[in-house]
């Protein structure tokens, strides 16, 4: 039980932990997302060559997590204002890893879609609980800390991937390697679910159907993190492939791409708020459109070693503040539950994730790989144009 806490004349309902064991414990479920996903990224060409399967077919396939993800937003935006979202994380997350062990498991492509859209669906839950949690951490303290969160997220899928390349060399089963995520994930929920933030207290939020006429700010922020998560998306699912049949990496540095996409996304969300702090959160995301269409066009009209490596660092550098900027906002509206602006907001976003990918997949199999990335790069630029378009983002 906690204590009625009042902030920004909002109720919350507090606990008696310290403002920092509070902010380990998100971090800690915020790296258990992290590593789980980023296992799974770091095993997709091993899977694809294991099932046989062509890059149409791949992209088809991946369609299936983000699906999953997309049809569970209204239904997790409600979960979360209806019991908490404290409860609901800790609920969820040993479903995920559950899930992804699932993933080791699948011996066809059907098998391989199913397991990937329930993944997807309990990953949707922790998704919204997560970054509710996130939100309602932040208002324990006077400074921005979102960022930073997000910037844990990206520590633990640099360290998934590196961890992905040991299991690789090991030559470890990706089921007994997401086994071992999974038990990491449980240990996790075990040691620190009941230090999570409260949360805002249901009775004092304001209520708002999610199939109702959608805020427009709400609208707009979500394809802002449509942008953001295409291109993570691409990045997320294909660097390997990318690296594997365009830049003709060396097998054991396949993962060097996503490698350095991630490490460069956590050092600059690690950094984040501080620039947010100097530029503006309006200045800071334009640049970092500009940086992500540098990036994927380097790694396209370059695709050697060096400059891919390169680009795919600058990728990771520029959409590092995009996602927790877009949330942070949104879990703020006045007018909406922070539970339910997210899923409106992440609805939205994850179309991108939903489509990304598979546009990935249909493009190579029309052409070929670099030219699906030029067209990623071109999300960079639009995401310049909309930030200009949003007043709530100074």
């Amino acid at each position: 039980m906690g204590d009625q806490i009042t902030r920004d004349g909002k109720a919350y309902t507090g606990r008696l932990s310290h403002p920092n064991r509070v902010r380990l414990a998100v971090s800690l479920f915020y790296f258990g997302q992290g590593i789980a996903f980023a296992s799974w990224a770091s095993r997709i060409p091993d899977i694809k060559n294991v099932l046989n399967l062509s890059d149409a077919q791949l992209g088809s396939i991946l369609l299936a997590l983000p699906l999953g993800q997309l049809v569970t937003m209204p239904f997790s935006g409600r979960l979360v204002t209806r019991f908490g979202s404290e409860k609901v994380l800790t609920a969820a997350v040993p479903l995920y890893g559950f899930g992804l062990t699932n993933l080791g498991l699948a011996a066809s492509d059907w098998q391989l879609f199913l397991f990937l859209f329930l993944f997807g669906v309990v990953g949707n839950m922790c998704n919204i609980s997560l970054n509710t949690q996130g939100v309602a951490a932040e208002k324990l303290f006077p400074k921005p800390i979102m960022t930073s969160f997000h910037g844990v997220w990206s520590v633990a899928g640099f360290t998934g991937a590196l961890l992905g390349l040991l299991m690789i060399n090991l030559h470890i089963q990706p089921y007994i390697h997401f086994w071992i995520i999974a038990l990491l994930l449980w240990l996790n929920v075990f040691l620190n679910f009941k230090y999570l933030a409260g949360g805002i207290d249901p009775a004092a939020q304001t209520r708002k159907k999610f199939l109702s006429k959608p805020e427009s700010m709400l609208i707009q922020l979500g394809v802002i993190g449509f942008c953001s998560m295409a291109t993570e998306g691409a990045m997320f699912d294909w660097s390997g492939v990318y690296f594997r049949e365009i830049v003709h990496a060396p097998s054991s540095l396949v993962v060097l791409g996503y490698a350095s996409f991630m490490i460069m996304m956590a050092t600059g969300r690690f950094v984040g708020d501080r620039l947010i702090n100097y530029f503006g959160r309006r200045r800071l995301m334009q640049i970092s459109g500009l940086t992500i269409s540098t990036g994927m066009f380097l790694s396209v009209f370059l695709p050697y070693l060096v400059p891919a490596t390169i680009g795919f660092m600058l990728v990771g550098l520029g959409v590092s503040s995009i996602v927790p900027t877009v949330y942070s906002v949104a879990g703020k509206n006045a007018k909406v539950a922070p539970g339910m602006a997210i899923a409106m907001v992440s609805s939205v976003s994850y179309l991108g994730f939903l489509m990304g990918p598979p546009l990935i997949g249909y493009i190579s199999a029309l052409s070929n790989l670099q030219y699906s990335y030029a067209v990623i790069g071109c999300f960079g630029l639009l995401m310049c144009f909309m930030v200009g378009r949003i007043r709530a983002i100074s």
